[in-house]
Order: structure tokens, then C-alpha cells, then sequence
């Protein structure tokens, strides 16, 4: 054992003092890993991507990262090479001897499929979880899981931050009176009475029942919607099938006015089309991943400074709890 400057270092650690940190991210996310080294105060640093005429990917590091700690900023929302690539910037950085790699994924792709529901199907939550600790990955930082069990898949740590920190300031500032947080659905009751709490206001739920994935074949509100201002509370919105749908019915029952946020805005297939022409009075969602289309009822509010923060903490070995409301 080993004293650096007052801090006790055991045989085969490293002390965050002797260890640089770089940030670096794959293709699908440089947009958010250029705000969030902004908010750092380190420079991005820069990944060469190579592609044959196949569409397979070679990637190299454009400097030494040799003792370092990596944070590699990547989300794994489609197409499947966002993966890929994710894997093989792993890979190469513990190849060239990295201290520690930081797999940062904002939006944890493929989270929806948590467990078995039916017979022989695959569970590509904890499939990605193995698959990025083979490749090499040391810790995982991601934002608001699909299923909160999915931290459970790891057997490295897990840092789970909460884009709550940027929502409920939001929703504070917009002073709504009677206000009424909603769930979509009975799954994310748990993340909405989160909400409630926060914000000092009621719950209700939209319970819905689904056909198929993307399609919903029935909504019925459990709790009064009359005369309140009601915001919708979701993980992620994907066709905005769901969120349409119950904004349309809540407003039907009296709803003064109904919005929603959600972190990851996935939007694919007709969601653009059905949020312009929804009863949404606004959809807020973060920068978790790229926004298409800009529309009147769509605001983004960029997570970046949260992610920053938990960079700092997490190489000075610090809690990360204080990120949390």
C-alpha cells in the first residue's frame, strides 16, 4: 500500500489524481458529448471511424489513452450499428490500455424487453448488459431505464441518473394551478407518484391495455381529470400512440390542459405527425437523443449538465446521490 498526497492507494488501484480523464463518443451521440464537455471543461476527444464498402466498422482513438479514464458517450437507439460501434470503441480502449472505460448510455437501447412475457422470446435487456461487459466495460452510466430491474442485469457498477433533476424545475417554473400528474399507463405509476411527490400534487392513471407493441386497443382513467392542469409523466415516446391517445381522452373528461414529459424521445413512424396534431398543450423530452423535427408543442431541455456533474464524481470516486431530487 501506497500514500499519494494524503490519499491511500491499495496494490493494483489507481488514484483518480494519477489517472487523466477523456471523454470521447461515438458517432450517434457527438452532439451531447460536445454539450457535456462544455459543461466539463474538457475538450472531446476525437475518434477516427472507418467503414468498408460492406458497412463494417473499424474505429481508432487519435491519442494516447493510455492510463486513462475513458467516459465513451454513446446512445443505442437504431440502427443496431450504434451498438457496434459502441462495442468496438470499448474494445480498442482497453486494447490500449485505458485505466478504466466509462461506457455512457444516455438512452439504453433494447430496456423494453426486461423479461419473458410469453414463451420463447428474448430478453435483450440483459443480453446487452452481458454484451457490454465482455466487450470490456469497467462501469455503465445511463438515464432513466425502461425497467428499473435492468440494473440488476449488470456485474459491474451501474450509475442510474434521473432526468427528473431537469423536469421538475420546469414544471415548477410553469406555476400551473391545480395541477395532476398522470401515468400513461400502470407500469410507470411508480415514476409518476415520484412526480406527485416532488411537485406536491395528485395522481391519477390512464390504464391502457395493448394488442401489440405500438398499438393500443383500450385507455379508461383511474382518478378525476375535471378542471386540473395535467401533465403526463413517460420514460420514452415512441410512435406517441400512447401519449396522443390519452391526452385526447383526458381532455375529453374535463382536463383544463394536458402535457407530457418524457426523457427519451424516440418518435418514430407517425409520432411528429400525431404530437402537431395532438391535444398535447407541449411535449418536453431532453437531448438523450437527436430531435428530428422541431414543432410548436415539442421542447427539448439538454441533460448535459447532469451527465458533466456525475463525470466529475464519479472519477473523483465521490457519491453521485447529490445528483438526485
Amino acid at each position: 500500500m501506497v500514500l499519494l498526497l494524503g490519499v491511500r492507494v491499495l496494490p493494483g488501484q489507481h488514484s483518480s489524481m494519477s489517472s487523466p480523464i477523456k471523454i470521447f463518443s461515438g458517432s450517434a451521440s457527438r452532439y451531447l458529448a460536445e454539450k457535456i464537455c462544455d459543461f466539463f471543461g474538457s475538450p472531446l476527444g476525437e475518434i477516427e471511424l472507418l467503414k468498408f464498402s460492406d458497412g463494417e466498422m473499424q474505429v481508432y482513438y487519435e491519442e494516447s489513452i493510455r492510463g486513462s479514464d475513458i467516459f465513451i458517450v454513446q446512445s443505442t437507439f437504431a440502427p443496431a450499428d450504434n451498438i457496434m460501434e459502441l462495442l468496438l470503441l470499448i474494445d480498442a480502449a482497453k486494447r490500449a490500455s485505458a485505466n478504466q472505460v466509462i461506457v455512457v448510455i444516455p438512452y439504453f437501447g433494447y430496456a423494453r424487453q426486461d423479461r419473458k412475457f410469453k414463451s420463447r422470446v428474448s430478453v435483450g435487456a440483459k443480453l446487452m448488459a452481458n454484451t457490454l461487459t465482455s466487450a470490456g466495460a469497467d462501469r455503465v452510466v445511463t438515464m432513466d431505464l425502461h425497467a428499473g430491474q435492468i440494473q440488476g442485469f449488470f456485474d459491474i457498477p451501474l450509475d442510474h441518473l434521473y432526468a427528473s433533476v431537469v423536469f421538475v424545475p420546469y414544471l415548477k417554473g410553469l406555476k400551473l394551478d391545480n395541477l395532476c400528474i398522470a401515468s400513461p399507463d400502470i407500469g410507470g405509476s411508480a415514476r409518476a407518484r415520484a412526480y406527485s411527490q416532488f411537485l406536491d400534487a395528485e395522481l391519477l392513471i390512464v390504464d391502457k391495455h395493448r394488442v401489440r407493441p405500438n398499438e393500443v386497443a383500450s385507455m379508461e382513467v383511474i382518478g378525476d381529470p375535471v378542471g386540473r392542469n395535467i401533465v403526463l409523466i413517460d420514460d420514452l415516446v415512441d410512435t406517441a400512440g400512447t401519449l396522443c391517445k390519452a391526452a385526447d381522452l383526458l381532455m375529453e373528461r374535463g382536463a383544463l390542459s394536458v402535457r407530457a414529459v418524457a426523457t427519451h424521445p424516440i418518435l418514430s413512424g407517425p409520432a411528429y405527425d400525431r404530437i402537431a396534431n395532438s391535444k398535447l398543450e407541449e411535449l418536453v423530452v431532453t437531448d438523450t437523443i437527436p430531435v428530428k423535427q422541431e414543432l410548436p408543442n415539442l421542447k427539448v431541455i439538454s441533460v448535459a449538465p447532469v451527465f458533466a456533474k456525475a463525470f466529475r464524481k464519479i472519477h473523483n470516486y465521490e457519491s453521485i446521490s447529490s445528483l438526485f431530487l
